[in-house]
């Protein structure tokens, strides 16, 4: 059936409500979705369950608004719909979302969170579950997940004294660009599980608070919508998952760099997703297990939760002889997100690239991946002995992300050697917890806590903050006796193993 004007009527389109014809509605335009079922990377039994129905608000929160024109071909976009004719979807309130709901009115009020770790406490009990379990799973036994904080406990501060701290100044720049503060928001997908406006929260708080967004490819907002929410020349980056079409990478990459981004950070530690089996226990309620063991057939493993069903398209075959294709295509600085090792980060350097983020994706990937703080220490040491380079290195910049919850986290990896520091989850939570007054009270507790400790620490400007103010003898050392972090250990949801399901009494 030819793509058309028709405007169909609400009757019309809920005939087609079966596996052998399936119409969904989208956005008010009418699309036959029946061929692409069992391509579906999150399954079909969550497009069949709205067949002949106004699927938008299962769609919206994990889907950039244009995926269904993408993937669809022309001729199933059948045309329009009377809205005013669709029947609506009957959405039952559960007892858990009235619950939640109960949770969501009894949140403090925002001035009495003092720290990124009450996002976190506050989203914990007031995100849906499933968006929850997203946003906090990690690989396996997440003992990445946890070093990446615990690394910074093995940090320890040489402040100096007597110096003017009246002003000072934490400002910095990445990539030639400037920062208000030496960190990014750096890129996590699926934004609008946590809040409808999704990553628009962080564009908006980037511009009002001066600090650099790096946009995720696996947004759920467009790439256009974001980039036309910034303000007339707010920095903005660019996250990047190599597909296995080039085609599509190079018109990815090329149309970035039309709209004006300014640094492309190319994933380079997802060759296949780690498993994150919080998140693979919620399978987002996609299949029946017998739908599951289909789709292993050749198709997308649909048991492993979000993160695998909206990533299949990553190549794992990319690799470093790329690297000259990617200079080929673009002129934009390029950085290799993910490095977790020395030699790595000096086949970057010598390959001429403009940096390397040192991250293993937020403990989502490895499990016993080391930290990027460790492998910080790790890289500034063998390139100053092995190219003469010494860091911050406007040339080669090295950036680090995971595990950071203070101002003092990022001072720590800019003392060594690191330009800037990547924070993620963090303001994730802030805009799940408090929409977007909760992103812009976390940039401004960032902003006072840069401001306190840069005087407790005796830096005038991030210059000043320098090796030789920490100690980090005991970075490499993963059995150190430090006091607990008992605000990050108890925002910590402990992993559960499987368990018997609810047995009803006969009785």
């Amino acid at each position: 059936m030819a793509s058309s004007g028709k405007t169909y009527s609400g009757k019309e389109v809920a005939v087609h409500n079966s596996r052998e014809s399936c119409w969904i509605i989208v956005h008010g335009k009418v699309y036959d979705v029946t061929d692409f079922l069992d391509d579906h990377p999150g399954g079909s039994k969550i497009i069949l369950k709205y067949a002949g129905k106004d699927a938008t608000a299962e769609y919206d929160p994990i889907h950039p608004p244009d995926a269904i024109t993408t993937n669809l071909k022309p001729e199933k976009h059948l045309g329009s719909v009377d809205l005013t004719t669709v029947e609506k979807v009957e959405v039952k309130i559960t007892d858990e979302e009235l619950a939640r709901q109960e949770r969501i009115a009894a949140r403090p009020p925002l001035s009495e969170i003092l720290n990124l770790h009450d996002f976190e406490a506050i989203a914990k009990y007031t995100m849906p579950e499933k968006a929850w379990a997203y946003y906090s799973s990690a690989a396996d036994d997440e003992i990445t997940n946890r070093e990446n904080h615990a690394a910074f406990h093995r940090i320890w501060f040489r402040p100096r004294i007597l110096k003017d701290v009246t002003k000072v100044n934490w400002s910095t720049t990445i990539l030639g660009q400037k920062s208000s503060m030496p960190l990014y928001i750096t890129a996590t997908a699926l934004g609008k599980l946590g809040h409808p406006d999704g990553e628009l929260n962080l564009t908006r708080a980037a511009a009002k608070h001066g600090v650099i967004q790096m946009i995720p490819t696996l947004a759920s907002c467009s790439f256009d919508e974001i980039m036309d929410a910034a303000a007339p020349g707010q920095v903005q980056f660019f996250q990047l998952y190599v597909n296995k079409d080039r085609e599509i990478t190079k018109r990815i990459v090329q149309h970035a760099e039309q709209r004006g981004i300014k640094g492309l950070f190319v994933t380079v530690d997802a060759p296949q997703l780690g498993r994150r089996e919080k998140d693979m226990r919620q399978k987002f309620e996609a299949e029946d297990p017998s739908e599951v063991s289909k789709a292993g057939q050749g198709g997308v493993d649909r048991s492993q939760g979000a993160a695998r069903a909206i990533s299949s398209f990553i190549d794992p075959g990319l690799n470093w002889s790329d690297m000259a294709w990617f200079k080929s295509i673009t002129k934009m600085p390029l950085i290799l997100k993910g490095v977790q090792c020395w030699e790595d980060a000096l086949e970057a350097y010598d390959l001429g690239l403009s940096g390397v983020v040192l991250s293993n994706h937020g403990g989502r990937q490895l499990d016993f991946a080391r930290s990027g703080l460790e492998v910080l220490v790790e890289v500034t040491t063998k390139l100053k002995e092995k190219r003469g380079l010494s860091f911050p290195n406007e040339k080669f910049q090295l950036f680090i992300d995971g595990g950071v919850r203070r101002a003092t986290d990022v001072m720590k990896a800019v003392a060594l050697g690191a330009t800037a520091v990547g924070v993620g989850r963090p303001f994730l939570y802030a805009y799940s917890a408090y929409g977007p007054e909760g992103i812009d009270q976390a940039l401004q507790i960032l902003h006072d806590e840069f401001e306190m400790n840069m005087r407790l620490l005796g830096a005038r400007n991030i210059k000043e903050v320098v090796p030789e103010m920490v100690d980090a003898s005991n970075i490499h050392l993963h059995i150190v006796s430090v006091p607990s972090d008992n605000l990050y250990e108890s925002n910590y949801e402990r992993l559960q193993g499987a368990r018997l399901r609810e047995i009803k009494n006969k009785l």
